[in-house]
């Protein structure tokens, strides 16, 4: 298969989690009749983004996965035929707690998870009161339209994640996140292209949408959508989506395009593991 039709979303919460789910899913369906072979949502799809503050009482967010939200939705990609990439809270066991990504192929198998590796801590990023680090390392899944893999928000910031992901067979990495303005602005638009580029893979990257402040109240922050898809040779794939609404994103990747530019840079070949032994220091 050489063109996918990738579908990914960015919304704004909605001040509980049922009507987050029912968005999805209504999404997912218009999505699958647009022609979308996979579907992907954005950081912590069904909740508010909680990382704001830190308090107990998210912690009820987390649920086994799989479990009951991606059973929900395994049962819809079958119904589909779609792949999905669905990020959640995931509860290993009590006060074990991840960020998750759980990925299900188009005949509704669920094919494993990924757990978000950097777990920021900083004002209004409290993740570490959350997450513990993933300890999954960089799977890369054999689905029905091709070799995906998952990088999470703040993952997206180290070099290394996205190399070993493509060395893994990589072809698409969605990218799901929950950023805010600020600093952040910039490394949001050169940050995905370059490792689209350096890597020769496409890459999806989707962003929360709108001010929570229906959770949070004067204390929310804006995220800023912008969600888009770029491909290996570091460029847009379509434009980039809204800065300030929901969107349900569509675009075409072709993945031919893969070889096409690897033949040109041949960054694979002339790559010295050799001598970056000093990366992988502590």
């Amino acid at each position: 298969m050489s063109v996918v039709r990738v579908a990914f979303t960015q919304a704004r919460w909605t001040g509980d989690k049922e009507s987050m789910i029912a968005l999805h899913e209504q999404w997912a369906r218009e999505a699958a009749s647009q022609g979308a072979q996979v579907v992907a949502f954005q950081e912590l799809f069904y909740g508010p983004y909680f990382g704001i503050t830190q308090d107990t009482e998210y912690y009820d967010y987390a649920e086994s996965v799989p479990g009951p939200t991606v059973d929900r939705f395994a049962a819809l990609a079958k119904e589909l035929g779609v792949v999905m990439v669905l990020p959640v809270y995931e509860e290993e066991q009590p006060g074990v707690l991840y960020n998750t990504a759980a990925v299900i192929d188009a005949d509704g198998t669920y094919l494993g998870k990924y757990r978000k590796h950097h777990i920021p801590h900083l004002p209004k990023f409290w993740e570490k009161f959350y997450f513990r680090p993933g300890n999954l390392g960089y799977p890369v899944f054999e689905t029905a339209v091709g070799r995906i893999g998952v990088n999470i928000c703040y993952d997206r910031h180290f070099p290394e994640g996205w190399r070993v992901l493509a060395l893994n067979g990589a072809e698409i990495v969605f990218n799901p996140n929950a950023t805010a303005p600020g600093v952040s602005n910039r490394l949001w638009e050169i940050e995905q292209p370059a490792a689209a580029a350096a890597n020769g893979i496409f890459v999806v990257a989707n962003n929360r949408v709108g001010r929570e402040d229906n959770e949070y109240g004067d204390e929310a922050v804006a995220f800023y959508g912008s969600s888009y898809a770029v491909g290996p040779d570091g460029n847009y794939v379509g434009d980039v989506a809204s800065a300030t609404e929901d969107e349900l994103v569509i675009r075409d990747l072709d993945l031919g395009q893969i070889r096409e530019v690897r033949e040109r840079w041949q960054f694979f070949r002339d790559r010295r593991p050799d001598a970056y032994g000093p990366i992988s220091a502590p």
